[in-house]
């Protein structure tokens, strides 16, 4: 099973809905052992297919906060999401879509992502029209390295029980696993890491502004405005800033938290080069920064179990779309031309028979009134030729092999062993002849066998003890 990986640009709030447009895409393409396939970035209608497709939402395009949720599911739970977050926003809470982080975190509560409602159809339905049917979107920032010194809060709390020194703004008194709350010695405050990276510059998403992008990513004072992506344990958020200032606001953010710095490199499509916004002349602006390989996001995507695909916008493979009946309308066209030619030469074989049997019984009927010119009902005309054959028969002094003396003369044929005095009545109906054998005579296993030489048939009643012997040609 192959994944594509693919890495989003952020929607630029004051480009209008109709004309949003997504520019070439970074993304990696591993098959189902993990091996990279292909890297590269490209247009989305050019973009590799995969069994599955996973999109990296960026930070600025997501609001993520926790919330007490009300005891529902579903519809119920999708209907009350609005209410819960409307006091924290600025848009109408209906013109949102808010997806729920499964993994519950401190206090009973659960991680909400918030994310415009308009431009996550529009990617949604832009990856759909491509050809891409498995689709899950998580936030970049669940992708970011975390900063954790240790794997359990267990050993957080052997260690502040055993007297360690934990000290304000080590990364052991605060986790970033989701779910876990932080373990703090007494006195000590909650101070939670900062995870920053920079994902590069601005990107621009109105048509217009796609070929320039770089010179519309350049402020006044000549450094480019790039992504940044930011992560708070299980929180996130994206800010777009100058390159020069990303120092000075992450250390006005973070306070006296630790802060780990990163920097997105080795991004498909982003080779060195003299523009303003290559990786290079960033760094020049950044000081600090750790490389964040673009392979290594991309692969902490496929970690991450947080969808934002929720609800309206579950992935549903088996949903017939406009995408899936265009690609299906050769194979349904031909099954519908192969099933309608079986009709037909169903139909016309029907016809061919049907004319055959309307012949034949004509010949036959032809035939039985040539034979009996004084027949003036014709029903069944074999059945009729059979018993004026009969009649004649019987007209002209024969035996017919249905009458009594036929049926006895095979049976007296029959019997050898069986002494003639052994059978207590004969009874002929029906050109059958009924025969019951005396109490004391004892059939031999090979009585039906002769019968069948001699041209009968003959069975043997279980309640009453009596052979009903037949003709059997």
């Amino acid at each position: 099973m192959s994944t594509l990986i693919v890495l989003l640009p952020p929607r630029d709030p004051a480009v209008p809905s109709q004309e949003w447009q997504l520019p070439e895409l970074p993304f990696v393409l591993l098959d189902k052992s993990g091996r990279t396939q292909r890297a590269g970035r490209s247009a989305l209608a050019l973009l590799p297919r995969a069994t599955s497709t996973v999109l990296m939402v960026a930070a600025r395009d997501l609001l993520m906060m926790p919330a007490k949720l009300p005891p529902l599911r579903g519809p119920r739970l999708r209907q009350a999401l609005p209410n819960v977050v409307e006091d924290q926003l600025i848009q109408d809470p209906q013109t949102c879509h808010i997806a729920v982080d499964p993994q519950p975190i401190a206090g009973g509560r659960q991680l909400l992502a918030i994310i415009d409602r308009g431009w996550f159809r529009f990617i949604c339905e832009a990856f759909a029209a491509a050809g891409h049917r498995s689709v899950r979107a998580v936030p970049v920032t669940r992708c970011l390295p975390q900063a954790v010194a240790l794997d359990t809060p267990a050993e957080v709390a052997e260690m502040v029980n055993a007297g360690e020194p934990v000290m304000a703004g080590s990364a052991s008194v605060a986790t970033s696993l989701p779910g876990v709350a932080p373990v703090m010695a007494p006195g000590v405050a909650s101070v939670v890491p900062m995870v920053a990276a920079v994902l590069g510059a601005v990107v621009q998403t109105a048509p217009a502004l796609l070929l320039g992008s770089e010179v519309e990513s350049l402020p006044v004072s000549g450094a480019p405005r790039v992504e940044l992506a930011i992560a708070r344990g299980v929180q996130g958020e994206g800010l777009a800033v100058p390159a020069n200032s990303v120092n000075a606001t992450l250390s006005a953010l973070a306070g006296a938290a630790p802060i780990s710095l990163y920097m997105l490199t080795e991004v498909p499509g982003n080779e060195p080069s003299l523009a303003a916004t290559s990786p290079a002349k960033l760094a020049a602006h950044i000081h600090g920064a750790s490389p964040l390989p673009f392979e290594q996001l991309a692969r902490r995507a496929l970690e991450c179990r947080f969808d934002l695909c929720q609800f309206e916008f579950a992935s549903q493979p088996w949903r017939l779309d406009r995408a899936t009946l265009r690609r299906l309308r050769l194979p349904v066209a031909l099954a519908v031309g192969a099933l309608v030619i079986a009709i037909i030469g169903a139909n016309v074989q029907w016809l061919m028979l049907a004319r055959q049997r309307d012949a034949i019984n004509t010949q036959m009927t032809e035939l039985l009134l040539n034979a009996f010119p004084k027949t003036t009902v014709v029903l069944d005309a074999p059945d009729q030729m059979s018993r004026q054959l009969q009649q004649l028969r019987v007209a002209a002094g024969e035996l017919s092999p249905d009458d009594f003396l036929s049926l006895a003369d095979g049976l007296a044929r029959s019997l050898a062993p069986v002494p003639v005095n052994g059978i207590a009545a004969l009874d002929y109906h029906d050109r059958r002849l009924d025969v019951t054998f005396k109490p004391e005579v004892k059939l031999d296993p090979d009585f039906a066998k002769r019968l069948a030489r001699n041209g009968l048939t003959g069975a043997i009643d279980s309640n009453t003890g009596k052979w009903t012997i037949r003709n059997g040609q």
